[in-house]
């Protein structure tokens, strides 16, 4: 069978799919599902990796997902206090508090004062690994993707324009884009201002987290 080729693209706000959380206690805006060899695009259903936007309006069990790892990361709000069945507890603070977990820990999300929106990054463990930085965005940066990797772009607040190789894009507040190497290293340059979320994924045997291709 022939693979797709998986392609950079951009991701607008707008056309988000809002859905019902697994467990049917809240709602989450779902930016990607994806696979890394590019098969079934972005609605994929067995996805190598997941980002959305969770809308939390009430206090609510979170969704469990056996052979996931997350990573949250409060966008809006008051705050998020995370606890876990085990008895640990994480509180999500603003700015842009975040917290990392294994999917299948038994866990629950209340509110400190009202709503919150969170970055939800999901990753399928035996298949990749995720790493996440949050920037600021003054002028340029440059990141560079290498072949088989995906690098997710996710503009918190501002504007900003990439400019790689084989793909361009404008971004607006809340856009997302996906940076793909159709062959070799790709070099983007992303210029603007504002603040950014970056997330790396990785096929799982590699582990040069610690030095990040952008700069």
């Amino acid at each position: 069978m022939t693979m797709a080729r998986p392609q950079s693209l951009l991701i607008p706000a707008n056309e988000y799919r809002r859905v019902r959380w697994k467990n049917g206690a809240g709602w989450t805006r779902e930016i990607c599902a994806c696979r890394m060899d590019g098969r079934e695009g972005i609605d994929a259903t067995a996805w190598d990796f997941r980002l959305s936007i969770a809308e939390i309006e009430a206090d609510a069990p979170f969704s469990s997902f056996p052979g996931i790892d997350r990573e949250l990361v409060l966008l809006s709000g008051n705050g998020l206090s995370l606890q876990f069945d085990d008895g640990d507890a994480v509180t999500l603070l603003p700015p842009h508090d975040r917290a990392r977990f294994a999917g299948e820990r038994g866990v629950a999300g209340r509110l400190v004062d009202g709503r919150t929106e969170d970055f939800n990054l999901m990753w399928r463990r035996e298949a990749v690994q995720a790493t996440l930085w949050h920037r600021p965005l003054v002028g340029a940066m440059v990141v560079f993707v290498d072949a088989g990797d995906c690098w997710a772009v996710h503009l918190v607040g501002g504007q900003a324009r990439i400019d790689g190789e084989r793909f361009s894009a404008a971004l607006e507040q809340g856009d997302t884009a996906l940076l793909q190497a159709e062959a070799g290293r790709t070099r983007h340059v992303i210029e603007g201002g504002g603040e950014l979320l970056l997330v790396r994924i990785q096929p799982s045997a590699l582990d040069d987290a610690a030095n990040p291709s952008f700069g």
